[in-house]
C-alpha cells in the first residue's frame, strides 16, 4: 500500500473529489482526517468511510478555514492524537458564475476567503509540523479554469491562478526542507453539482473532450494518490491537469 501509516488531512473531504480522495487514500493504507464545513458533515462522511473500510481509521474535523486560529487548533489536535501530519490536501473551495456587473465585494471576499486564504491557513498550519519532521506532502486542488479562464464568476479562476502561484512558490521554498508541493487541476468532473446541470448544457462540454466523457471524482483522487506517494518523490512544483482535453 502506497500510503501506509501516513496521516492525511483532506479539506472539503465530505463530498465530491474530497470524499473520493479520502476513499482512495484509505485503500492505500493512510489514516484520514476529513475536514468539512460542519462537524455533522465531517462525522457523516467519516462514518460512511469507516463502513466502506472496516478497520481503517477515519476522523472528522470542522475548522473554519478562513480563520487561522481555528485551523491551527484543529491541526494541533490531529498531531496530539496521532503524532504527525504527513499529507495535506487543500481541496475545499467554491465556484460560481456571477457576471461582473452583478459582482459584489462580499462575494469576491467569500470566494477568496475559502479558495485562497483557506489554502494559506491550512498550509501554514501543516507546514509547521512538516518542517519539524523534515518531510511532508502538500497537494492543492486547482482547476482547468486556472489556465483557460471562464465567462463569469471571475473570482473563481483568479483564486485558482493564486493556488497555482502558491504551489510553485512553496515548492521552491519548502523543497529544501523535505516537503513536496503540487496541485491537480481538474476539468469538468461529474459531481453532484454537475448532475443538476441540464443535458443540453452538458452535451456540448462532453463533445469538446477527446475522451468523450466527463471526468469522475476517482480520476482526480487517483492523481492525488500518485502525487502523495513515494512514486512521485522527484515531482514538486507541478500543476497536473486532469481534464481529458489532450492539449499540446
Amino acid at each position: 500500500m502506497r500510503l501506509e501509516n501516513k496521516i492525511a488531512i483532506i479539506t472539503g473531504g465530505s463530498r465530491g473529489i474530497g470524499y473520493a480522495t479520502a476513499d482512495a487514500f484509505l485503500k492505500e493504507g493512510a489514516l484520514v482526517i476529513v475536514a468539512a464545513s460542519s462537524q455533522a458533515n465531517a462525522d457523516k462522511a467519516a462514518d460512511k468511510l469507516r463502513q466502506a473500510h472496516p478497520g481503517c481509521t477515519v476522523e472528522g474535523i470542522s475548522p473554519v478555514l478562513s480563520d487561522g486560529q481555528s485551523v491551527r487548533e484543529a491541526f494541533a489536535g490531529v498531531v496530539a492524537r496521532h503524532g504527525h501530519i504527513d499529507i495535506l490536501v487543500n481541496n475545499a473551495g467554491m465556484s460560481e458564475s456571477t457576471p461582473l456587473a452583478n459582482y459584489t465585494e462580499e462575494l469576491f471576499d467569500k470566494v477568496m476567503d475559502l479558495n485562497v486564504k483557506g489554502v494559506f491557513n491550512a498550509t501554514h498550519a501543516a507546514a509547521e509540523y512538516m518542517v519539524a519532521q523534515g518531510s511532508g506532502v502538500i497537494l492543492n486542488t486547482s482547476s482547468v479554469v486556472s489556465r483557460d479562464g471562464q465567462p463569469g464568476g471571475f473570482a473563481y479562476p483568479a483564486s485558482k491562478f493564486a493556488v497555482n502561484g502558491m504551489t510553485l512558490s512553496l515548492a521552491r521554498e519548502l523543497g529544501p526542507k523535505g516537503i513536496r508541493v503540487n496541485a491537480v487541476a481538474p476539468g469538468i468532473i461529474e459531481t453532484d453539482m454537475m448532475k443538476a446541470v441540464p443535458k443540453e448544457v452538458i452535451d456540448p462540454l462532453i463533445a469538446r473532450v477527446p475522451l468523450h466523457r466527463l471526468g469522475q471524482p476517482e480520476d482526480i483522487a487517483n492523481a492525488f494518490v500518485f502525487l502523495a506517494s513515494e512514486e512521485a518523490s522527484y515531482i514538486t512544483g507541478v500543476v497536473l491537469h486532469v481534464d481529458g482535453l489532450g492539449r499540446i
